[in-house]
């Protein structure tokens, strides 16, 4: 059999919400290349004799890197192997999963998408907070921690603020000062309420919800830290109202009603 190379999004950390393809391929492979964020329990899919191999990344400390992961995927598909990259949340969403299709394109080797459920939305989802809302919210968007101090991005922080209704916020914790300095300062209201999420969609899940102004010393007070999502927007106030999964960290916003 030709190899092939699948990159499978595993969902933002519950097994539960990867999908019926993403599983499909999942216990298929006979070489499964698989992220720090992907929740272990998922590996136990895996069929006899497949050969797991860890790429994890931590802030500041990358366990392999990217080109070798690319490396990996080409040389292992080259060999005949149904290969799966198996990505925390959706490949395409900041997982680097279009630099290694690239990759497997330039190298004339097979492969095939999953997507996954990222973690801008489920995470959301989990703490009762939808990122649109007809009454609150018609445009959300995603954005990067990473991109925070680069100069190129600096004048996005006038049409995020004063353009998207909601917006998300991965791998940010380390720069959330940064983050509501910059939306203040462009026009975003210091009122505006903001969530954090740790460990999205997991048993250990934890919410903090407070302002742009008030945020900063909620997040210390509690000791959060990556990985978390932030959500910032008038439909964080749904929280309250609609937080379904877990027990929330010092709210202090009005509910909203309708």
């Amino acid at each position: 059999m030709a190899g092939k190379v699948f990159l499978v999004g595993a969902g933002p950390g519950d097994p539960e919400l990867i999908t019926v393809k993403g599983m499909r391929c999942l216990q298929q492979a006979d070489v499964i290349l698989y992220d720090r964020l992907v929740n272990p329990e998922l590996l136990g899919y895996a069929k006899e004799g497949a050969q797991l191999v860890y790429c994890g990344k931590l802030p500041h400390y990358h366990t392999m890197k990217q080109e070798t992961i690319n490396h990996f995927l080409v040389k292992y598909a080259k060999k005949g192997y149904q290969v799966v990259r198996l990505k925390g949340g959706d490949p395409f969403v900041f997982g680097r999963g279009g630099e290694e299709a690239e990759e497997c394109a330039r190298c004339d080797v097979p492969f095939e998408i999953v997507p996954g459920i990222t973690a801008g939305i489920a995470a959301s989802a989990y703490a009762g907070i939808p990122v649109t809302h007809r009454g609150l919210s018609k445009s959300f968007a995603f954005i990067t921690g990473h991109q925070i101090g680069d100069a190129a991005a600096e004048h996005q922080w006038y049409h995020l603020a004063n353009a998207v209704d909601t917006i998300c916020v991965y791998m940010g914790v380390s720069h959330l000062s940064t983050i509501t300095k910059h939306l203040i300062q462009n026009g975003k209201s210091a009122q505006t309420p903001i969530a954090l999420v740790h460990w999205g969609t997991l048993s250990d899940q934890r919410t903090v919800i407070g302002t742009l102004e008030t945020i900063e010393a909620r997040v210390k007070k509690a000791a959060i830290s990556n990985p978390s999502m932030i959500i910032i927007g008038e439909v964080v106030r749904l929280h309250n109202k609609l937080n379904w999964f877990q027990e929330e960290i010092a709210p202090d916003l009005p509910v909203v009603h309708g």
